[in-house]
């Protein structure tokens, strides 16, 4: 069975800025492919725009590049791509798209580039990556820091805007600081369950427990660092995420967030999204009813995001 797909996060964007991505013509490590998104049944695909503080552009100017680039991807393709809007149904043909950022550098302290950012079409954000910065504080940076006083201002700001709050990539105290703060239900875009791999980077059952009671979601995202001990992880390393997730914060809290273009190794089986059918075959294998893979493939995603479009 062909299950519909909701990815709430890839990387592509950079890659087309930096590295001649191309949608229809892919080149050599290329993940997010067009072919391969409709063999694999994207409906929904979240494109990130992910700052990198090891380039000497300014993070804003990334930022304006690569939604540059997210809006001529519209442009180019009207007939395989559009924007998530509330009457979207998986069986128009089109690929729904929702556009993020991932790394609060990009806003450069401002509120009113924040609301720049919506008018572009940003509706999901992070305030951090891997480091800390004005925003707040990052899992994998030193000193577990929480959101400082202008993070939670743009926190406040994203509530009012109709901007999702992102907290993958937040320190510990961070999503405490959001889930106080928020008004809004937050989600994980791509972040996985600590208790079944430990790392830094992944969820707390505490916190996958409270983001699902306030209604959001956690994607499950395939980075071999966050999945297991191996190193090529495996189709059934993602689905144990899957497994404890939905165990802890209830079927309708498990989502998928590939992490596409993200990383240098992929699980055996999944490198792109034509992959996503056999992911599912294996899920039903091990015990998943056709609804419940229904539930994380698609519509937990789904039911969420469209709220802010």
């Amino acid at each position: 069975m062909l299950f519909p797909v909701a990815d709430g996060h890839c990387d592509y964007l950079y890659g087309q800025i930096n590295s001649g991505y191309d949608l229809r013509r892919p080149v050599s490590g290329q993940a997010i492919r067009l072919k391969d998104m409709k063999e694999g049944n994207v409906k929904l695909q979240f494109f990130a725009v992910w700052i990198d503080m090891k380039l000497k552009l300014p993070p804003l100017h990334q930022a304006l590049g690569m939604i540059d680039a997210y809006h001529k991807n519209l442009e180019l393709y009207p007939d395989d791509l559009c924007v998530l809007t509330p009457d979207y149904s998986p069986d128009s043909g089109r690929i729904a798209t929702v556009l993020a950022i991932e790394g609060g550098e990009a806003i450069d302290g401002s509120l009113r580039i924040l609301h720049d950012m919506y008018r572009l079409g940003v509706r999901a954000m992070t305030l951090t990556w891997n480091y800390n910065n004005e925003l707040a504080g990052a899992a994998l940076a030193f000193g577990n820091k929480g959101l400082t006083p202008l993070g939670k201002d743009v926190v406040l700001e994203m509530n009012r805007l109709g901007i999702a709050p992102d907290v993958s990539h937040l320190s510990d105290r961070g999503i405490d600081d959001m889930l106080s703060l928020s008004d809004a239900p937050v989600f994980a875009s791509h972040s996985n369950a600590r208790s079944v791999f430990a790392s830094n980077r992944s969820l707390s059952d505490e916190h996958i427990r409270e983001i699902s009671r306030r209604g959001g979601t956690v994607g499950v995202n395939f980075y071999s660092k966050q999945l297991s001990k191996k190193s090529v992880p495996c189709l059934d390393d993602i689905i144990d995420h899957m497994i404890h997730i939905a165990e802890v914060g209830g079927i309708n809290c498990c989502a998928i967030g590939s992490d596409f273009d993200g990383m240098p190794v992929y699980p055996s089986g999944l490198d792109t999204s034509k992959g996503f059918p056999d992911l599912s075959q294996r899920m039903l294998e091990r015990g998943f009813t056709e609804q419940e893979i229904s539930r994380i493939f698609y519509h937990n995603l789904h039911d969420y995001i469209v709220r802010y479009v």
